[in-house]
């Protein structure tokens, strides 16, 4: 295999295996999706007026996995179900009013970040090259901070905003950038060693 089917095959994995897909199995892709960004949800540190969840890095590497249509439909599914009322947001909890709330903002920026990041990773900021993945993903986490601060700034101001918006989850994001990068490199590197067997 040439070195550049072996680069290329860093992005086919993570963005495009889903492309010559049927329908049916895009569908199930999309649902399995909002499945794993509801169990991200359940996976939560109690903050006020936001908790520390593991969506964010759910959202960014939806987007990664699926590209940024598809990922970004699946994070709008998945919010769809929580406007219905199921109970995929954290706590468990759904309904109009978590996008009315607090955690507003963040809610409504995740499709925006996980298409982003999907759009990133298509362009070559994949695990073949785990530092621009990191930053793929850090963006996205940024994204979703910045949006979500916005929102809450213009509910309680900007200086409460920051201090309870926004500086507490800064590591986190950071820390889950890092891991979202790791697990796109071990993707990269099982890809690679399964077509050169």
């Amino acid at each position: 295999m040439t070195s550049t089917s072996t680069q290329t095959l860093g992005t086919l994995d993570t963005t495009r295996w889903l492309r010559g897909q049927s329908n049916a199995t895009k569908v199930l892709a999309v649902l399995f999706g909002t499945l794993v960004l509801t169990a991200s949800s359940h996976v939560s540190v109690p903050m006020v007026p936001v908790p520390m969840t593991m969506q964010t890095l759910a959202v960014t590497l939806v987007g990664a996995l699926y590209g940024w249509r598809l990922g970004g439909l699946t994070i709008l599914v998945w919010l769809a179900q929580g406007a219905l009322g199921l109970p995929v947001f954290a706590g468990g909890t759904g309904g109009l009013a978590r996008f009315l709330g607090p955690t507003g903002g963040y809610l409504l920026a995740f499709p925006v970040a996980g298409a982003l990041t999907g759009w990133l990773i298509e362009r070559g900021w994949h695990g073949g090259r785990v530092v621009l993945a990191f930053a793929a993903m850090l963006i996205g986490n940024a994204l979703c901070l910045l949006l979500g601060g916005a929102w809450l700034a213009a509910m309680v101001g900007v200086q409460k905003a920051i201090a309870a918006g926004v500086a507490p989850f800064v590591l986190g994001g950071v820390l889950k950038s890092v891991l979202g990068a790791a697990l796109l490199k071990a993707i990269d590197s099982g890809t690679r060693k399964a077509a050169n067997r």
